[in-house]
């Protein structure tokens, strides 16, 4: 077969990039035994070398890539997928005004041209996907720091004293640190444009999944385990709501008139903004229903600064969903539970929340208001 070309090698030659090997040039396919004693190819060598059908001299040594994969793998300069120091030493981010003029521009630049067109009942759906935009970058740049968290450890547990060592160290957290400010730009341009948003739409913007929280920038970090602890705590506040949690429970309500869903959301922000008063550092719990009357106890809590803790359903529990949620959401004793009209699940939720101890602001009666006035007006009547 000696130096023949077969089809087979022709054709791996057009599809691989062009290696400069002497001995089989167009393709690199595994590396030429070193002369000498013991000199051989090994098993995969061996099929390789049958497959393509002329085996490579062995009379030079070459540092030559070790596998077809790995030549093709570094022909494709497959390293922007990692993040490397050299892509951000040297930078600093944007500030926070030039952030926040940015998002302002953009979101003012393409809401403006859509109104008053034939696409402006996009608009809702299109400021949801921009900060959406936003809120995947952010996500994208902590799962990177994740994946540097773990080498950071690794690391650590193989430190030996040496320079090499702790520089390798030292340029891992500089990295960590790097994206985590990237991360931070896109979290805050994602908070601006969900304002701009909120005030848009009246709705506040809550992810399709996960969570929505923002991790600042801290102090610098001195080594690694303060990088680790650092970043452990500022997950862990980020992702636990502080102050004394009001559960919110609603279901999806239809109105006859104008008139008398306006006098439903008044009696609704008034019946929030009561329970403010009386729980200054309340945080507000509910379900997540962006359907429902829920959507608009989430918008008066982001309008008003309120964290939010949100419990979803467990489609696998399928119709027992609703009913573990409850008790979720009374596992955190709340202060109160306010409760308007809904189905069975929150029936269910007033009945656990008394049984518990926990006072219920009742306001499933008509419109919003508690259902002794429905009783009281019926006394009335009868009178």
């Amino acid at each position: 077969m000696g130096g023949r070309e077969t089809p087979a090698t022709a054709k791996i030659r057009a599809e691989l990039p062009l290696c400069g090997c002497p001995h089989h040039p167009g393709f690199c396919g595994f590396p030429a035994p070193r002369s000498g004693a013991g000199a051989s190819y090994s098993a995969a060598q061996e099929v390789r070398i049958r497959r393509i059908g002329r085996r490579p001299r062995s009379d030079e040594g070459l540092d030559l890539m070790t596998t077809s994969l790995a030549a093709a793998l570094s022909a494709l300069e497959l390293g922007h997928l990692e993040p490397r120091a050299e892509d951000v030493s040297g930078m600093c981010p944007p500030s926070t005004e030039a952030l926040e003029q940015t998002t302002t521009a953009i979101w003012s630049d393409l809401f403006a041209t859509l109104q008053n067109t034939s696409l402006e009942r996009d608009i809702e759906e299109m400021g949801w996907g921009l900060v959406n935009l936003f809120h995947r970058a952010a996500a994208k740049k902590h799962a990177t720091i994740d994946r540097l968290t773990d080498e950071i450890r690794l690391l650590l547990a193989e430190q030996d004293g040496s320079e090499i060592s702790t520089a390798n160290l030292e340029d891992k957290i500089d990295l960590a640190k790097k994206i985590e400010e990237a991360a931070t730009c896109y979290e805050h341009m994602r908070d601006t444009a969900a304002a701009h948003y909120i005030r848009e739409t009246g709705r506040s913007w809550i992810p399709s999944t996960g969570n929505r929280i923002s991790l600042g920038v801290t102090s610098a970090i001195v080594d690694g385990r303060a990088f680790l602890q650092a970043r452990r705590e500022r997950v862990r506040d980020a992702n636990t709501a502080q102050g004394t949690p009001v559960v919110f429970a609603g279901g999806r309500l239809t109105f006859r008139t104008d008139e008398d869903m306006k006098a439903f959301g008044d009696n609704l922000l008034r019946t929030l903004g009561a329970v403010r008063e009386r729980v200054g550092d309340m945080y507000l719990v509910h379900g997540g229903d962006m359907k429902g009357i829920e959507r608009i106890a989430a918008s008066w809590a982001e309008q008003n600064g309120i964290q939010q803790v949100r419990f979803g359903l467990d489609r696998k529990l399928g119709d027992r969903a609703g009913f573990r949620r409850n008790e979720q959401m009374l596992s955190l004793k709340p202060r109160y539970v306010i409760a308007f009209q809904g189905n069975g699940v929150t029936e269910r939720l007033v009945i656990d929340a008394k049984k518990a101890g926990i006072r219920v602001v009742d306001r499933r009666g008509p419109l919003g208001t508690p259902p002794a006035d429905q009783n009281a007006q019926r006394d009335r009547e009868v009178a």
